[in-house]
């Protein structure tokens, strides 16, 4: 480890002399450079940087000027020379420091303004191998990192906001204070991470590693919260790089800022309803405390609203709206009716809109789209000391894949509706038991300890909301491991069974299924979700 110089404390104010910019994205460069012109500060620069600058008219050097080097090797060796990077690492204010650059001519650079090579973006264009890697950023990272490091002297930006805070102080000024460039180096160390986490995450798909030795999260920071799930608790949101359709990617049209609750209940709503292709037709499902409390399907979507809704209305009052289709005047008006803290759907009328904007707390989501569901990708979840990642559950099963295991086979009403309840078990929190007939949840059980009560629970609320479970089917997210489970829910009134199987007490529920007429399938497939 080296040891820590004994250098002079970093200096409060550094007047701006020379400024090195570099920049892929040129979105508001030659205003940029126009302003440090103006404020005589010397501008270098590099291949099309320094074209648009000079287009512009205003004065500008090469970095080849400043190394004697030309650009080389496709562009890839440009900056990597001592003339540059002692340029940014030099302490002013240390002889050793100051002599280096006095014997070796190095001028110091005061402000870096540099981004880096669209890696991601060329990455979610579907770049092929040779494109992503050539985007590969080498010089910009190794100049951020040395501006970082020595913010002391100097300042770094890496995107036009951070640039926007440079000249702000140098209008005042023509200094930059030691406080900014502090903040500016956390940022730019922050863009770094971000970006080495992006190309070691798509080596590692490329080389179909799904557990590489070192992983690492980034993301971009959406919105500071009041609060997380509680008032004691901060909390903020992070957007991924490229991220997938949803409430990361969801156009807020009014209503209240989400909370920390409202982001994660609308994630669990919109990745339900994205089970349900739109052109099959409309489908609504009501989320709330990220369990489904109704989802169903309809002949229109006010239908399909009005179906989820019966499904449990008590809990539905200050829940999640989801909706696979086109936001329409008539459901709009409906789920004004009762509280509702989200509303979120593809897209959204005109109509539908000027509803929502007499309810302004009402927060009105649309994504433009639906999310694949069968997308591969990735969830995480953290514990003390770490994190854990999987793969996102992409199961989705046909009636090809069930199993009959009992006596009787299901008719083909029974098949439809235990695809429809093991299609919405697999986003209830376990252990899960959904009762369902024609398209409609009649009772949702979750999160209990035992799957005997989460049969019972079920049946009780349909029984509150004069739901009656007579023909319907019910899904289990994971095997039943004793009969008890299956007897409660044949007692309810449900006719056909759709779980996993698996248990060492498969025989024992199948006698149990067959003793009282039901139709029992296995799927083979769990879709456990804590």
């Amino acid at each position: 480890m080296p040891a820590a110089p004994d250098f002079p404390p970093a200096p409060d104010k550094v007047i701006v002399r020379r400024a090195l910019l570099s920049v892929s994205d040129k979105t508001g460069l030659v205003d940029a450079a126009k302003q440090l012109a103006a404020l005589g500060v010397e501008l270098v620069s590099t291949g099309g940087t320094r074209k648009a600058i000079a287009d512009a008219g205003l004065p500008v050097k090469d970095v080849s000027d400043l190394t004697g080097f030309p650009e080389m090797m496709d562009g890839r060796v440009k900056t990597l020379h001592p003339i540059v990077h002692g340029g940014l690492l030099g302490v002013r204010d240390a002889p050793a420091h100051k002599q280096a650059m006095d014997e070796h001519g190095i001028g110091a650079i005061d402000l870096v303004y540099v981004n880096l090579y669209p890696f991601e973006a060329t990455v979610a264009a579907g770049g092929d191998y040779a494109a992503c890697v050539e985007n590969i950023d080498i010089g910009g990272p190794a100049m951020i990192r040395s501006a970082a490091k020595n913010h002391g002297y100097v300042a770094i930006c890496t995107d036009p906001a951070d640039m926007a805070e440079v000249l702000a102080e140098l209008a005042e000024g023509g200094a930059t204070s030691l406080a900014l460039r502090k903040r500016l180096a956390a940022r730019a160390y922050g863009r770094t991470a971000s970006y080495d986490s992006a190309i070691s995450a798509w080596f590692a798909q490329q080389l179909g590693e799904t557990a590489p030795a070192r992983k690492s999260i980034a993301g971009e920071l959406a919105q500071t919260m009041r609060y997380g799930e509680n008032p004691h608790q901060a909390a903020s949101f992070y957007r991924f790089p490229n991220p997938r359709i949803g409430v990361a990617t969801a156009t807020q049209l009014q209503g209240k800022e989400l909370s920390y609750n409202n982001i994660n209940d609308t994630d669990a709503a919109f990745e339900l309803i994205a089970e349900f292709d739109p052109t099959a037709g409309p489908a609504c499902a009501i989320i709330k405390h990220a369990n489904p409390c109704g989802v169903a399907t309809g002949a229109s979507l006010l239908e399909a609203y009005e179906r989820a809704l019966a499904c449990d209305p008590t809990s539905a009052f200050g829940g999640i709206v989801a909706l696979n289709s086109r936001l329409d005047a008539a459901t709009a008006a409906k789920a004004l009716e009762i509280f509702t803290e989200v509303v979120i759907a593809p897209e959204a009328d005109e109509d539908a809109i000027a509803l929502f904007r007499k309810k302004k707390n009402v927060r009105l989501l649309v994504t433009g789209g639906l999310p694949d569901p069968m997308a591969p990708g990735e969830t995480f979840k953290s514990v003390s000391g770490g994190f854990l990642v999987q793969g996102r559950d992409t199961a989705r099963l046909t009636a090809a894949d069930l199993k009959v295991v009992t006596k009787r086979a299901p008719t083909e009403a029974e098949i439809r509706d235990m695809l429809f309840a093991f299609t919405i078990a697999k986003h209830v929190k376990s252990n899960a038991i959904v009762y369902a007939r024609d398209g409609q949840t009649l009772g949702v059980g979750a999160g209990q300890m035992n799957r005997k009560d989460s049969a019972r629970i079920a049946a009780l609320r349909a029984a509150d909301f004069g739901l009656d479970l007579k023909g319907s089917a019910c899904a289990s997210e994971a095997f039943f491991p004793f009969p008890d489970g299956l007897i409660q829910a044949a007692d309810a009134g449900c006719t056909a069974v759709i779980q996993p199987g698996g248990s060492i007490g498969d025989d024992k529920v199948i006698e149990a299924a067959d003793e009282r007429g039901i139709a029992m399938v296995f799927t083979g497939v769990r879709v456990f979700r804590h």
